[in-house]
C-alpha cells in the first residue's frame, strides 16, 4: 500500500516538474517566439507560371512545384490517410500528444539517440515554418511552445491546410496537390485510394518511401497506411482489399504545356526577373502574354516544315553516328542517351530490305517505308548531291543511328535534323502585341532566340526603308532613276566597288515602282546617293532601329545593316499600319497568386483611321526593346492602376506608307514574291531579301492584322545554296504561317488618306499621260507631288531624278 503510494505521488511529483517546466521554458523562451498569427498569412512558395492569351499554360518556373489547396477540397480519405500515417489522434490532443512523446523517450533511452521527435501535425507546422530541422531539446522546447500556441489560435482544419500545403513530398513536389501531379498527373481529388496512401506516407521520409526511387518500401509504407486505416475503422474491408490489391503506379510527370513556345515562355521569364528579382519564381505570379496558342502553333509548325524542305532538298548527310555489330541491349541503352529534337525521333537500323527499313525506337521495332526515304540523295554540297538513291540499302545500313518523324497514323518517316536555322515574328501592327514567335528549329537543340539576338543583314528586305525615305523627299513612285553600272572608287585605298543587280542585267531609267518590285540593287544605291548617307539614316532610324547597326556608306541601300528578325518586323509595321511606331510587347497582364491584378499593358496603339494624314513628329531614336508599356508601378500588394490608352506616335506621312504598300504589293502581284499569289489574297504586301552569296534569306509582309518577318540561314554564315534565295527558302515558311493565321479573315487593308491623287501616267517618262499615250496606268500622288505634263517639261528631266539618265561615270566612295 505504501508502495503504491509513493509511485503515485511520484508520478504527482513528475507531472508537477513537468509543468513547472514547461512553465519556465514558456517564461524564458516566449519573448523570443514567433507570432502564430503570421500563419493566417503566410506566404508559400509558389512557382511563376506563363500562359498564352487564351489561358493555356506555356511554362512554369520555379524550383518548387506548389499549388495550394483549401481544407474544403481535400478529399476525405486522404485526411484519413494521413492523420493514420502521421498523427490517428490529432482530433483530440491540444498540440502535444503525451502518448507519442513518452513513445519517443523511451527509444531514446534504449537507443541512445533520437529517433523519432514524437511531432503531431501541429508539432510538424511549428517546425517547418518557424523552426530548423535541428535535433535537440532546445529546439523540441520550442516546437512544443509553439504547438500549444497554434492550437490555441488556430482550427484543426486551418492546421491540416497548413501542413498539407507546405510539406516537402520528393521530387521538387511541394503540397500534397502537386504530389498528386508529379506522380500520377492528377488533381489530388482524382487519385485512388491507394495512391492517396501512397501520397500520405510520403512525409515521414521522401527519399525512402519515394514511389519512383524505391518503389517496394513505398508500397510496404502505403500497405501499412491502408491497414491503419482499416484497424482505425476509417475504410471498409472491400476498400482495404481492393486497394492493396492495386498495383503501385507512380511515374513521374512534369507540368506539360498546352502550347509549346519555349522562346516566348523564355522571354516572358526574363521580363519577370527584370521586375520582381528572385520572387519572379517564389511568388505565384500568373503571366498572361500576348500570344494566342493557336497562331503560336501556326507558326511552329511552318518554320519546322519549311526548314526541313529546305534540308531535304539538299540531300541527306548520313547517319548521326554508327554503331554495328551492337546487342539489341546495347542499342536499346544508346537511345536513352539521345534526345528528341522537334518531332524527330531518334532510331537505330535493325534490318534493311527493298521495303525499307527496320528500326529500333524507344517503343520498340518499327518500319521505315522506302517512299519515305527517296529524297536522300547524298549531299555533297550546298550546291551539288549525289545520285537519287536506287534502294534503301544506297541511304542506310544497320547500327545507324537515324532520325524518324511520326505521321498522323503513327507510321515513322525517314528524316534528318536540318543544319540550317530561322526564326519567325508575328505582330500586331496596330499595338506592337507580340502574336508569335519561334527563335530556331527547336528549344532543346539551342535555347538563341534568333528572332531577338540574331543580328543578320537583311538585304532587300531593307529597300522598302530607303524607299519610305524617298517617298518624304520629293520622289513618287513614277519618278525615273537610271538602272545602269556604276563605279565606286577609293583613291585613297585603291578600292573599286561595282555594285550589280542579282542577274547581272540593266534596265535603263525605270519608275520607282517597277525598281522595288524587280529588286533592283542599282536604282536603290543612287537614290541613297542622291538623298545623301547622313540623311537618310537619320530619317529610317525614326522606325527604330539604332543608328550603329546601320552602315553610314552606300552599301545601306543593299541591306548591309545588321538588324534581328524582331527589329525588321519592327520597322515593317509602320508601313502595314499607317505610318504609326509600334513598340514590341509579351506582356499583356500579371496576377497575383490571390488573382488580383498587378499589371496590365497599356501600348501605344494605333487610333482608329489611323492612316489618315496628319502632323509627323520629330525621328524617334531610343534603343530598340521588348517589353510591355509601363501603366503602374505595381508589386503584389499594390494592384496595377488602370490608365488611360496611350496613342501610338506618327513618325510617316500616312499618305508615304499608303503608295509604299501599293508599291510592295506589286512585289506579290509581279515581282519577287510572286509565289504568294498562291494564297487568293488582295490584301497581302512584302518584300524578299537575300544577302551575297545567299547567306541570309528573309520575307517580311503584312496585312492590316499581322506583320511577319521569316529569316533563314545558318548560325556561322554560309551559303543557302546557289539557287536558294528569300522567295525560295523564308517565302515559303511566311506563306505557310500567313494562309493559315488569316484563314477565314475578310481582305483587311489600311484606308486611304487625304491629299492623295491617282493620275494616268507615261511609263516610259514617268510624266502625266495625254488621252494619247500608249500603255499608259494610274499612279498614286500626294498632292503637292503631281507630275508634270510632257509640254511643261522639254528639257528631259524629270522631278524626283537626280542623276542624268546616261550617268556611268566613276564616282568617289567615300
Amino acid at each position: 500500500m505504501r508502495l503504491l503510494k509513493f509511485f503515485g505521488w511520484s508520478i504527482v511529483a513528475v507531472f508537477c516538474g513537468l509543468l513547472l517546466g514547461l512553465s519556465g521554458a514558456f517564461l524564458y523562451l516566449s519573448p523570443g517566439l514567433p507570432s502564430v498569427e503570421a500563419l493566417r498569412s503566410i506566404q508559400l512558395q509558389i512557382p511563376l507560371r506563363v500562359y498564352s492569351s487564351d489561358n493555356k499554360l506555356i511554362a512554369e518556373f520555379g524550383e518548387m512545384r506548389r499549388t495550394p489547396i483549401r481544407f474544403a477540397d481535400i478529399p476525405p480519405n486522404f485526411i484519413n490517410a494521413l492523420l493514420s500515417a502521421e498523427d490517428d489522434n490529432f482530433a483530440n490532443h491540444y498540440g502535444v500528444d503525451p502518448s507519442s512523446l513518452m513513445r519517443a523517450a523511451t527509444q531514446l533511452v534504449k537507443s541512445g539517440h533520437i529517433q523519432s521527435g514524437g511531432s503531431t501535425i501541429t508539432m510538424q507546422v511549428a517546425k517547418n515554418f518557424f523552426l530548423t530541422s535541428e535535433r535537440s531539446f532546445s529546439r523540441k522546447t520550442t516546437e512544443i511552445l509553439l504547438a500549444l500556441q497554434i492550437e490555441r489560435q488556430l482550427t484543426k482544419d486551418e492546421i491540416l491546410e497548413l501542413y498539407v500545403n507546405k510539406i516537402y513530398l520528393g521530387n521538387r513536389a511541394y503540397g500534397i496537390e502537386a504530389a498528386a501531379q508529379v506522380y500520377y498527373g492528377k488533381s489530388i481529388r482524382d487519385i485512388s485510394l491507394a495512391q492517396m496512401a501512397m501520397i500520405a506516407g510520403l512525409p515521414k521520409a521522401p527519399s525512402r518511401f519515394n514511389p519512383l526511387a524505391n518503389p517496394a518500401r513505398s508500397k510496404e509504407r502505403r500497405d501499412w497506411i491502408l491497414g491503419r486505416m482499416y484497424k482505425l475503422g476509417k475504410i471498409s474491408e472491400a476498400d482495404y482489399t481492393a486497394a492493396i490489391n492495386e498495383p503501385l503506379n507512380a511515374s513521374y510527370h512534369v507540368p506539360t504545356p498546352e502550347v509549346n513556345a519555349p522562346y516566348i515562355a523564355e522571354m516572358a521569364r526574363a521580363e519577370m526577373v527584370g521586375r520582381y528579382g528572385s520572387e519572379a519564381y517564389t511568388e505565384g505570379f500568373r503571366v498572361t502574354t500576348t500570344v494566342p496558342s493557336n497562331l503560336q502553333e501556326m507558326a511552329n509548325t511552318a518554320l519546322h516544315e519549311g526548314l526541313m524542305t529546305y534540308d531535304q532538298r539538299h540531300g541527306y548527310r548520313g547517319p548521326e553516328s554508327r554503331l554495328p555489330g551492337k546487342t539489341r541491349e546495347a542499342w536499346a541503352s544508346e537511345l536513352t542517351k539521345q534526345r528528341t529534337i522537334s518531332s524527330l525521333e531518334p532510331a537505330i537500323v535493325t534490318q534493311v530490305d527493298k521495303t525499307g527499313l527496320q528500326v529500333l525506337t524507344r517503343t520498340g521495332e518499327e518500319h521505315v517505308a522506302w517512299d519515305t526515304m527517296k529524297w536522300a540523295r547524298p549531299f555533297l554540297n550546298t550546291n551539288s548531291m549525289g545520285a537519287n538513291p536506287r534502294q534503301p540499302s544506297d541511304v542506310a545500313q544497320v547500327g545507324d543511328l537515324i532520325r524518324v518523324q511520326r505521321q498522323t497514323d503513327n507510321s515513322l518517316k525517314f528524316s534528318q535534323i536540318p543544319q540550317a536555322q530561322g526564326a519567325l515574328v508575328s505582330l500586331d501592327p496596330q499595338n506592337g502585341a507580340i502574336r508569335s514567335l519561334v527563335g530556331g528549329f527547336a528549344f532543346e537543340q539551342s535555347n538563341y532566340n534568333r528572332a531577338m539576338q540574331a543580328k543578320r543583314q537583311p538585304g532587300s528586305s531593307f529597300k522598302p526603308f530607303v524607299y519610305s525615305a524617298a517617298l518624304d523627299n520629293g520622289y513618287t513612285a513614277a519618278s525615273l532613276v537610271n538602272d545602269a553600272p556604276i563605279v565606286f572608287v577609293d583613291e585613297y585605298l585603291d578600292k573599286v566597288w561595282r555594285p550589280k543587280n542579282d542577274t547581272n542585267t540593266f534596265l535603263g531609267p525605270i519608275r520607282l515602282r517597277e525598281a522595288l518590285y524587280k529588286s533592283r540593287n542599282l536604282v536603290s544605291i543612287r537614290l541613297l546617293q542622291a538623298m545623301g548617307v547622313g540623311k537618310t539614316i537619320d530619317y529610317i532610324t525614326r522606325f527604330g532601329f539604332n543608328k550603329q547597326d546601320l552602315p553610314p556608306n552606300l552599301s545601306l541601300a543593299l541591306g548591309t545593316a545588321t538588324l534581328t528578325p524582331m527589329e525588321i518586323a519592327t520597322g515593317w509595321s509602320t508601313f502595314a499600319n499607317g505610318g504609326y511606331k509600334i513598340t514590341p510587347y509579351i506582356i499583356d497582364k500579371i496576377e497575383s497568386r490571390n488573382g488580383d491584378t498587378l499589371f496590365v499593358a497599356n501600348p501605344p496603339t494605333v487610333p482608329q483611321g489611323g492612316a489618315a494624314t496628319d502632323g509627323i513628329a520629330a525621328p524617334a531614336t531610343e534603343s530598340f526593346t521588348v517589353n510591355a508599356t509601363p501603366v503602374a508601378v505595381e508589386s503584389p500588394g499594390n494592384p496595377a492602376v488602370p490608365q488611360a490608352p496611350a496613342v501610338a506616335e506618327r513618325i510617316v506621312d500616312g499618305r508615304t506608307t499608303y503608295i509604299l504598300n501599293s508599291m510592295l504589293q506589286d512585289v506579290i502581284k509581279l515581282g519577287t514574291g510572286r509565289r504568294a499569289l498562291a494564297m487568293g489574297r488582295s490584301d497581302i504586301a512584302g518584300k524578299t531579301g537575300t544577302t551575297n552569296e545567299s547567306k541570309d534569306a528573309w520575307f517580311s509582309g503584312y496585312n492590316a492584322d499581322y506583320v511577319t518577318t521569316v529569316w533563314t540561314g545558318f548560325d556561322q554564315p554560309e551559303s543557302l545554296g546557289r539557287r536558294e534565295f528569300g522567295g525560295t527558302v523564308a517565302l515559303p515558311i511566311w506563306m505557310n504561317y500567313m494562309s493559315a493565321a488569316l484563314k477565314d479573315k475578310p481582305p483587311h487593308v489600311q484606308p486611304e488618306p487625304e491629299g492623295l491623287l491617282s493620275l494616268r501616267v507615261d511609263p516610259v517618262s514617268g510624266r502625266a499621260a495625254t488621252p494619247s499615250t500608249p500603255g499608259a496606268y494610274f499612279e498614286l500622288f500626294k498632292a503637292e507631288d503631281t507630275p508634270p505634263s510632257v509640254n511643261e517639261l522639254g528639257n528631259g528631266a524629270v522631278p524626283g531624278s537626280p542623276l542624268p539618265a546616261d550617268e556611268q561615270a566613276p564616282i568617289d566612295l567615300f
